[in-house]
């Protein structure tokens, strides 16, 4: 059965900042950091509980991007996304929140592991905003081959806009921060049915992958993320 295209927001949701095609832009106007925790068995509805409290407080310095927890892939982990116009401005508004007693959140005693990494995203990527396109996102994470980004950049951008008309992609970009030579990809999708149905027919049309994409890569996983209540995306 073939996938309904991918419906371009209407006035109301571009006034609410979502975006479904791809504009050019000649550098990122943004980066991105992708925070992952490994919490503590049975503990992820506490965990969100103070989060979402807390963040209460968070976000009149700088908002977040998304909060999730996976759902399929590592058990027992929380990924949370966050946006800033530079490294000098991730540093100032996060010391500025750290002076507010009411951050960060209360988890301590249920985090065992975190990783930090920083993404550019690719030029030619719609800008991540507020609102409703899963609830079901997939982030793939992919180890390059060094040097291959470039290419791989070129390959996405000219098949990215037929691609962006089966499903949204939320965020795509090089990691500029963290595991070497590392590649990050995130799309969203209203179920984990419309995910296989849109694979299937981007591979049939010949839509999707970009070629010459598996000559590039050392490494691929993936993970399947729900958000959480308060997380602006959706």
């Amino acid at each position: 059965m073939a996938t309904p295209e991918y419906t371009a927001p209407s006035c109301t949701d571009r006034r609410r900042g979502l975006r479904s095609v791809p504009h050019r832009r000649k550098e990122p106007s943004m980066i991105y950091e992708i925070r992952t925790y490994r919490i503590a068995p049975g503990s992820l509805a506490e965990v969100e509980k103070r989060y979402g409290e807390a963040y209460e407080y968070r976000k009149k310095y700088s908002e977040l991007t998304a909060f999730w927890h996976t759902e399929i892939g590592p058990l027992n982990e929380i990924v949370h996304v966050w946006g800033y116009k530079d490294l000098a401005e991730r540093a100032r508004l996060r010391g500025e929140a750290a002076k507010d007693p009411n951050w960060p959140p209360k988890i301590r005693e249920f985090v065992q592991a975190m990783r930090s990494e920083i993404i550019v995203p690719f030029a030619f990527v719609p800008e991540v905003r507020p609102g409703k396109l899963g609830p079901i996102f997939e982030l793939r994470y992919y180890t390059l081959k060094p040097g291959t980004l470039p290419d791989t950049a070129k390959g996405w951008e000219a098949k990215l806009p037929e691609r962006m008309k089966l499903s949204p992609v939320v965020l795509a970009g090089g990691v500029e921060f963290g595991r070497a030579n590392g590649f990050v990809h995130v799309w969203a999708y209203a179920s984990l049915d419309q995910r296989a149905q849109v694979r299937d027919e981007a591979r049939k049309k010949g839509v999707w992958p970009p070629p010459g994409g598996a000559d590039r890569l050392l490494t691929q996983e993936n993970k399947i993320l729900l958000p959480a209540t308060f997380s602006p995306l959706q």
